[in-house]
């Protein structure tokens, strides 16, 4: 059977699409440089990570007159001396309270946000829109006083509410949820309204379970910046019971007027790894997350 000319058109088509892809992809030289290149960046990036794990097993007088990352010998009495503290497991529940409440309220409170941002037409949208991206250019010590002002007006001070309800909403959580929500498609909105749901319900048991990756991704930066918020804590809890970790280390590693280095990296090398962990769960609806709303 004789081709037909779309057939050999549609062939050298492709061979040229192939050539082109040849030509573009780097030789086995350039790969291996760019491996080279981020092998390197990875490794520069959880160096100080290794560091803090290996000076966490040294007595504080090796770890300042040390040159070595690797222990001379391998010692528990930092650990020891933290655990030593009676209130140490406090200040531990009190960082999982407040950073548990906070990830629930930023995933509930501005994932519903977002759907009303995206998905409902009501007068203001836009300007309601605009005034969450404006939020990103005030910084954060801007807001300090007058947010604290507010909560010692509230009477919140040395307690969980005022720890906690200030980070309940965050704007680039809303933003995350409203970029994500607006590509759902409206025909699934639409035929829920149609058998009767109301708009809680269509949130709740609709949009609710299609946003896994941007719940993800909000859930994970919420947490961790709650878990190593230590300026706000440090203002509010006012009290030793209501110190969260961050704050508690700057106090235990403290004594007689100088730093005990020891305690301190044991301390904040207990502190990173429930973030470790957290993060190593749920990195792949992190990432996708991300993707999907177009954060860069």
């Amino acid at each position: 059977m004789t081709p037909t000319r779309a057939t050999l058109t549609h062939n050298v088509t492709r061979e040229r699409q192939r050539k082109a892809s040849a030509a573009d992809s780097p030789g086995p030289a350039a790969r291996w440089l760019l491996y080279g290149l981020l092998s390197l960046g990875a490794l520069l990036t959880i160096s100080p990570l290794i560091w803090n794990l290996l000076s966490a097993f040294k007595p504080t007088g090796e770890i300042l007159r040390s040159q070595s990352w690797w222990p001379e010998a391998f010692t528990g009495e930092n650990f020891a001396q933290l655990f030593s503290d009676a209130e140490f497991p406090r200040y531990f529940l009190n960082s999982v309270i407040v950073s548990v409440a906070i990830v629930v309220g930023n995933v509930v409170l501005c994932s519903a946000v977002g759907y009303a941002l995206a998905k409902l037409q009501f007068p203001g949208r836009s300007v309601v829109f605009a005034a969450v991206l404006v939020t990103f250019m005030v910084p954060s010590l801007v807001l300090f006083v007058p947010l604290f002002v507010t909560v010692a007006g509230m009477g919140l001070t040395n307690t969980y509410a005022g720890l906690i309800l200030p980070f309940l909403i965050t704007p680039l959580g809303v933003f995350v949820m409203r970029q994500f929500i607006a590509q759902l498609p409206d025909e699934l909105l639409e035929a829920a309204r149609l058998d009767g749901a109301g708009e809680g319900r269509i949130f709740f048991r609709v949009v609710f379970p299609l946003c896994g990756p941007a719940i993800a991704t909000v859930g994970i930066l919420s947490f961790v910046n709650s878990w190593n918020n230590l300026l706000w804590p440090l203002v509010v809890a006012q009290t030793t019971d209501m110190y969260t970790l961050p704050v508690a280390l700057t106090t235990i590693s403290q004594t007689e007027g100088s730093t005990d280095y020891g305690p301190l990296l044991a301390g904040s090398l207990l502190t990173i790894l429930p973030i470790i962990v957290v993060f190593m769960f749920f990195q792949r609806y992190f990432i996708a997350g991300i993707a999907s709303t177009g954060i860069k």
